[in-house]
């Protein structure tokens, strides 16, 4: 499988502001890949570029096969664009904007399709001005997809979205990678990352602080947390030694471990040999979002 992305060194300064400072990554065709960061950590700097919008000051970018400060029309047409925010005019109805995108590109695809893909049939008529937000944000995604792109960039997809909506554009989403779609995703959303992504990358103060699936980035934090009740009678002094120190607050003990098999198989042993049931055991494993928080100190994202 090919990279259809490919970031070296990149580096991008607004005179003495350094935004992106070395930053490193490549995306394979028909992945789904989430670039994570909070505010001011280089995201929206960094895909301006790989979209064509922004120079570079230093480092290699190729999109596609093409540098995006010089790829021009051939490059352009082969990529779709869904800002966060974008603007229509008003006036037009909904499938007269799609047509009217459709007949830009050499390739597209079929309009009535199209909007019946992203849940706009039943409004097809009518003007974009009567459109609420979240069917605002579908037309967005529609516009980006006509013309039949080899790789799709996603600003921030389900912002305003209810959950009801967010879960539809995640199918949605998930649809178009199965028809081999590359997608390169920015999202402050952990658990959109979590669902949508195969790998991710975690952007801070214009670096690279993380890379990897979801799931190995959240299974390389070892720290998870073993929670029950605190049997009656009893006191901290009175459990086994775990690898963590117990926190008991009304009643209720929670242990951070780095070794959750073993501490969960020694406090089975010790329950077990005083004939105990230890009510609201659970081992809650990090996140995605554990992981996100603990590398940018608790930041939000864009």
């Amino acid at each position: 499988m090919s990279d259809v992305i490919v970031v070296r060194s990149l580096r991008r300064d607004y005179g003495p502001v350094r935004a992106v400072a070395d930053v490193s990554f490549s995306v394979a065709e028909g992945e789904v890949f989430a670039l994570l960061g909070p505010n001011g950590a280089g995201k929206s700097t960094t895909v301006e570029i790989l979209e064509g919008h922004r120079e570079r000051t230093a480092g290699s970018v190729e999109v596609l096969g093409y540098d995006p400060a010089t790829g021009g029309r051939a490059f352009r047409e082969r990529i779709g664009v869904v800002l966060q925010e974008a603007g229509f005019d008003e006036e037009f109805r909904v499938a007269e904007l799609v047509e009217m995108y459709a007949g830009l590109y050499p390739r597209r695809l079929d309009v009535e399709e199209l909007i019946g893909l992203v849940g706009l049939t039943e409004r097809r008529d009518a003007r974009t001005k009567t459109l609420s937000g979240g069917e605002k944000r579908r037309l967005d995604l529609a516009l980006g997809l006509v013309g039949s792109p080899d790789l799709l960039f996603l600003d921030e997809p389900t912002t305003g979205f209810d959950p009801a909506a967010r879960h539809r554009a995640w199918d949605l989403i998930a649809s178009l990678r199965d028809l081999g779609t590359t997608i390169l995703l920015t999202t402050h959303y952990m658990e959109e990352a979590e669902r949508l992504a195969d790998r991710v990358v975690v952007l801070v103060a214009g670096t690279v602080v993380a890379e990897g699936s979801p799931a190995d980035l959240a299974g390389a934090d070892r720290s998870a947390v073993l929670s029950f009740r605190l049997p009656e009678g009893m006191g901290p002094d009175d459990l086994p030694t775990l690898s963590g120190r117990p926190e008991v607050t009304a009643s209720q003990v929670t242990v951070a471990t780095s070794r959750p098999t073993g501490d969960m198989a020694a406090l089975g042993a010790w329950a077990t040999g005083l004939d105990l049931e230890l009510a609201d055991l659970t081992l809650s494993q990090p996140t995605l979002e554990d992981v996100y928080l603990r590398l940018t100190g608790g930041e939000g994202g864009d």
